[in-house]
């Protein structure tokens, strides 16, 4: 059997109960950084005195070799208490997970997920913009067309959207949402659940002001929705299947986005 366990975001009290039993009793631990995984199961036996079992076996998987482990699999692998944990947070989201389940979905193998700590959800209830819909689109391109056609749908898609970015490129999307929407509200989290978390709430130059060149940390990024796509009876991937020239299609994507036209058509060639 295979059962995947989130582990916190930061605090360690955010660990389930569950999430304990299914560590300890696991026979082998598939684990984004093994490393992590040692320290984490350290602490919940000094802490809560959790007993596990005896000569369990560490694995890593992690994004880079997720692919040529999986290939080289035989289903009697799961015959014994397998367990995917990543470093911090939901397997599967931003992590690795999925191509596990889709294993053993093919495998007709037992598996199970088990609830738990995702900064996803946690930032967009933080945020307080009301908007139910939401979109989460994980780590933007680092440079090049591709992160300025992702940054586009991020901002003109119609639903509240929810990014994660390194300290390293914090400074760069603020300054990106300035240049593209001053008047945008967006909501940034550092550290969730940690003991420097920190809200801050308003328009990308504001939010850049506060931070005062301060980027360490982990950062979420929340942006309220545009008022577009998301309301409308057509929506772009519509427009897209029209079989019209794409500057025909900018045109009528900005009206219902409320996107700069020449931005649109420019995302548009670059897709």
């Amino acid at each position: 059997m295979l059962l995947l366990v989130p582990t916190p975001i930061g605090n360690i009290g955010d660990i389930s109960l569950r999430a304990i039993e299914a560590l300890s009793g696991a026979d082998v631990l598939l684990c984004e950084d093994t490393r992590v995984t040692k320290k984490l199961i350290h602490i919940l036996k000094e802490r809560y005195n959790t007993i596990f079992k005896e000569n369990q076996n560490f694995i890593s998987l992690h994004s880079h070799n997720e692919k040529d482990f999986i290939e080289k699999l035989e289903p009697s692998f799961f015959e014994q208490n397998v367990v995917y944990a990543s470093d911090a947070g939901m397997p599967g989201i931003s992590d690795p997970g999925q191509k596990l389940v889709k294993y053993c979905i093919e495998q007709s193998i037992v598996y199970d997920i088990l609830p738990g700590a995702n900064a996803v959800l946690t930032a967009f209830v933080a945020s307080g913009f009301v908007e139910t819909q939401m979109l989460f689109l994980g780590f933007l391109d680092h440079k090049g067309s591709s992160r300025s056609s992702g940054l586009q749908e991020a901002l003109y898609n119609g639903y509240t959207t929810i990014l994660y970015e390194s300290p390293h490129r914090l400074e760069k999307l603020l300054l990106e949402i300035d240049k593209e929407e001053k008047t945008r509200e967006i909501f940034v989290v550092k550290e969730l659940t940690k003991k420097f978390q920190t809200y801050f709430h308003g328009y990308a130059k504001e939010i850049l002001e506060k931070l005062n060149g301060n980027f360490r940390g982990e950062w979420v990024v929340v942006i309220k929705g545009s008022q577009g796509e998301a309301t409308t009876a057509i929506t772009q991937s519509d427009i897209l299947e029209l079989d019209i020239p794409k500057k025909a299609q900018a045109k009528l994507i900005s009206k219902i986005t409320g996107e700069n036209t020449k931005v649109c058509y420019q995302r548009l060639l670059a897709l």
